[in-house]
């Protein structure tokens, strides 16, 4: 026997329905309708996309699975990160090296695990965004010179010595830093190192090189601008750089004295706190790392081409190239830009679309407006 609910009950629900706010009914209309939606939708099963055996890896994923589940110091260390990090430092012919799981968080946890409050650090103003929050992080007394400009970095690191004199205490506990980058994401130039490294000795300086875009690029070996520049990389206080560039992984890595890599082991908060990098996209840096190692010339190959790129992108009407011939990274500005950046985009994404259906592959340079130290002009790139 079915149980009805009295007269009454009836009554007030349907009197609480006609009282109730309209944006109360609306609402628990939609979520009628989302419900509903939801019970008779098909479930979801995306087209299955066959892989070679290679794509697949299937030995890695065999053996270790895709993910490491953990970070570096706690149960993310696996045989692979161990043996990439000897690899990486037998390449790099340095005393030590530890992998980041994260390209970007590399040098943005570096800085900070080594520079702290009370240190000076001398940045170029066109350096990246990861050096940026890096450099945010450390809490240091962050003082910017212009782009590549080495008699402004000279003035400040002057200045800075002659506030030292005037208190010597301060002098002896005070650490400074200069940070550049060896070809600048933003503006494809090169760092003149050779001049930074005068500095130096001369002032009493460490010096950070972030090699993200050099790395696998430059020197006979593709060890970086220090065998470009014939220095010796020891002179190299610290060395970072990303893995998602030359070497088509991911991730990054630091080189340096062993004290300072095993510092970094307890303070480098990308490498204490972020899972390690997947044991898949270990195996592929190692690859990579093998195939330069073993032809060589291939890098002279890419610098071959980053040379035939820039002759061709040289001279195009409306547009200025920014940039060196070696460089992997090219710039292309408006010679006679609005004084309206969106429209400027605007424009530069036309040009992008033309190139695309000539087959040639540019994009318009992306940056957080809002947050950037120096936004740079718009380009593509």
């Amino acid at each position: 026997m079915a149980i009805v609910p009295p007269t009454w009950e009836i009554n007030e629900m349907v009197h609480a329905i006609f009282e109730a706010p309209t944006y109360h009914l609306f609402l628990e209309a939609i979520l009628i309708i989302c419900i509903i939606k939801l019970l008779f939708s098909k479930s979801y099963n995306p087209e299955k996309t066959i892989l070679t055996e290679k794509e697949e890896a299937k030995k890695t994923l065999r053996h270790y699975g895709v993910g490491s589940c953990g970070p570096r110091a706690f149960y993310g260390t696996m045989d692979l990160h161990l043996f990439m990090e000897e690899q990486l430092q037998k390449f790099m012919e340095v005393e030590s090296t530890i992998l980041y799981c994260y390209g970007f968080a590399t040098i943005a946890s570096a800085i900070p695990a080594y520079a702290k409050r009370g240190d000076v650090i001398f940045c170029d103003e066109g350096a990246c965004f990861s050096i940026q929050k890096g450099l945010l992080a450390s809490r240091s007394e962050i003082r910017y010179f212009r782009h590549n400009d080495m008699e402004h970095l000279e003035e400040l690191l002057i200045q800075q010595q002659k506030e030292e004199q005037k208190n010597p205490k301060k002098a002896k506990i005070t650490r400074k830093f200069i940070t550049v980058e060896g070809v600048y994401m933003n503006y494809g130039d090169i760092c003149p190192l050779p001049k930074i490294l005068e500095f130096k000795y001369k002032y009493k300086v460490r010096i950070f090189l972030e090699e993200s875009f050099s790395l696998g690029v430059f020197g006979k070996n593709g060890r970086g601008l220090t065998e470009h520049f014939g220095i010796p990389i020891e002179e190299i206080d610290f060395l970072a750089a990303s893995l998602e560039n030359a070497f088509a992984s991911t991730g990054g890595l630091c080189v340096g004295k062993k004290y300072i890599i095993d510092h970094q082991r307890l303070s480098g908060q990308g490498y204490c706190f972020s899972a390690s990098q997947p044991p898949l996209c270990v195996t592929a840096g190692i690859e990579a790392f093998r195939m330069v190692e073993e032809n060589p010339d291939i890098i002279k190959q890419l610098r071959d081409k980053c040379e035939e790129v820039h002759e061709k992108l040289t001279g195009i009407e409306g547009l200025e190239l920014c940039g060196a011939p070696m460089s992997p990274v090219k710039h292309l500005h408006l010679i006679e830009p609005s004084d309206d950046r969106d429209i400027d985009e605007r424009t530069l994404q036309k040009i992008v679309e033309m190139a695309h259906q000539q087959k040639i592959g540019l994009t318009v340079a992306q940056y957080l407006v809002d947050e950037e130290h120096n936004l740079p002009k718009p380009s593509e790139s």
